[in-house]
């Protein structure tokens, strides 16, 4: 990740010609805490409970040295990736690595988002079994991205996993960070272990056991998973299974519970980590860099991994947003089976538009009407209006009508048109021109072309809609043609 070894034999240099030889080793020790101390910085970054009360100052802050570094990142001129849009996504990722069958396909897909202007962090889990389009290799689970960059160029995986998920989200992807199980399992050890309090007994009847995945004896390749419920203290192995546990009975082997058994194991880490007991032991400490620096790949640099502590550090836990892609009757997804028969997870729309809804909705606003409110603010409308869908792409209509709600206008409904062959959207005013400036700002904002009259066939349909679920006439009509989507977010919805 970093080169410490080379930052060391830099300021040992630079300290030889300055101090005698015999300082040399505290000088070391010194380099090695410090260096330590922000590795930790970042690390607690990832952690939802970690963050303190916005008066106090935390242990971090407290240390002159780190209370310094960090008003350089803070007053630097420099921006991090994201903050012109108020929205810097980080993209966390946990590989098997090497020894574990399939060790560069992804076992873990979390996105963090960090909103500065409201300091609020929102976190994203993604499932690995979810099928997208993969350049040259058709429909495939999205956890074999890093594997299959990482086979074609050694290093590009962290990249390639981004850009793919950015496309799935239609959202950029600013940073990532990506650890193995080796170093997950060993940092635990360096420390001690971790007590974990396990809510639900985890009973999980088929845990692989590695090393045995092509034994003769179907049996032999699992191992009975148990943990009770309560206090409990974890080595590094335990920790990993606990963590990584797939099919729990009770409702254990679900996504969800996975995610919130990995929120466990990561704060009960932070928590042991940051003790005074820890930090303070030099062998410890470096013993720790080596691992981190050995397991963990990111594009983040120092100063940016300062900012970020800085951005998120008293942010409270009701600041925090959890969500998860799942398969529950209210989830986004739906179980299905690939061209070779293997189990994935596909959108249940039909496409990724609801999944990017969400995504863009997470903080409660659309990141692309943030952008309008305040040329929007100045043109507040009223009004009522009839939304329909007049194209096959699933979700068009909600996500449109929280741009057209912004202005003023009540939306009333929400549905598909019989007909969904219009590529170009049409606004039909049913006040006959009694409401003028309403007109125009909604044809300001959709780019929608104005009819003059309704055709016979909507004519017909909405006298049907107003027999059947007797509807309220609304003020106008909006149905929207294929360039809604492309002027939603500025590039064509190819999924």
């Amino acid at each position: 990740m970093y080169d410490n070894e080379q930052m060391l034999q830099d300021l040992e240099s630079l300290n030889s010609q300055t101090i005698k030889k015999p300082k040399r080793g505290k000088l070391r020790r010194f380099i090695l805490i410090i260096i330590g101390l922000l590795m930790l910085m970042y690390a607690a970054f990832y952690i939802k409970n970690y963050f303190a009360p916005s008066n106090k100052q935390t242990w971090i802050d407290k240390i002159p040295i780190i209370g310094q570094v960090k008003h350089l990142a803070e007053s630097a001129d420099r921006e991090l990736k994201g903050e012109e849009r108020d929205r810097i996504n980080i993209l966390l990722l946990g590989i098997g690595g090497k020894g574990h069958d399939g060790g560069q396909l992804t076992d873990t897909i979390m996105v963090a988002s960090v909103k500065p202007s409201t300091e609020q962090v929102s976190l994203l889990s993604i499932p690995r079994d979810l099928a997208i389009p993969i350049e040259g290799s058709g429909w495939r689970k999205i956890n074999n991205v890093n594997a299959f960059a990482e086979q074609s160029d050694p290093g590009s995986g962290g990249i390639a996993t981004s850009q793919a998920v950015g496309d799935l989200l239609d959202a950029p992807i600013d940073y990532y960070v990506r650890v193995d199980f080796q170093g997950f399992e060993t940092i635990i050890d360096q420390i001690g272990g971790v007590d974990v309090y396990v809510d639900n007994t985890l009973d999980d009847y088929a845990y692989p056991i590695l090393g045995q995945e092509d034994n003769p004896d179907y049996y032999s390749r699992y191992e009975h998973l148990h943990v009770d419920t309560g206090w409990q203290h974890m080595d590094g192995s335990l920790a990993l299974k606990y963590a990584r546990s797939r099919h729990g009975v009770g409702g254990e082997g679900s996504d969800f519970a996975r995610a919130k058994r990995q929120q466990k194991i990561l704060e009960a880490v932070k928590n042991k980590v940051i003790s005074a007991n820890f930090l303070l032991n030099p062998k410890q400490v470096s013993s720790l860099i080596s691992t981190l620096d050995k397991n963990i790949s990111t594009n983040l640099k120092v100063w940016e991994i300062i900012k970020l502590w800085s951005m998120v550090k008293d942010v409270k836990s009701d600041g925090i947003i959890n969500k998860v892609l799942d398969n529950s009757p209210s989830g986004l997804l739906i179980d299905g089976r690939g061209d070779n028969g293997a189990y994935i997870l596909s959108p249940r729309s039909g496409d990724f538009s609801e999944i990017q809804y969400l995504f863009s909705q997470i903080f409660g606003t659309d990141d692309n009407q943030n952008k309008k409110d305040s040329k929007n603010e100045n043109k507040k409308i009223s009004g009522t209006i009839s939304i329909l869908n007049g194209t096959w792409i699933n979700g068009l209509g909600n996500r449109k009508a929280l741009a057209i709600e912004s202005l003023g206008l009540d939306v009333i409904e929400v549905s598909n048109s019989s007909r969904h062959n219009f590529e170009k959207s049409v606004i039909y005013d049913l006040t006959f021109g009694a409401k003028r400036q309403a007109l125009q700002t909604l044809k300001e904002e959709t780019g929608a072309n104005i009819a003059p009259t309704l055709p016979d066939w909507l004519k017909e349909e909405l006298i049907a809609r107003n027999t059947e679920k007797q509807r309220t006439q609304p003020d106008f009509i909006l149905i929207l043609g294929t360039d809604a989507d492309i002027n939603s977010s500025g590039t064509e919805n190819t999924n």
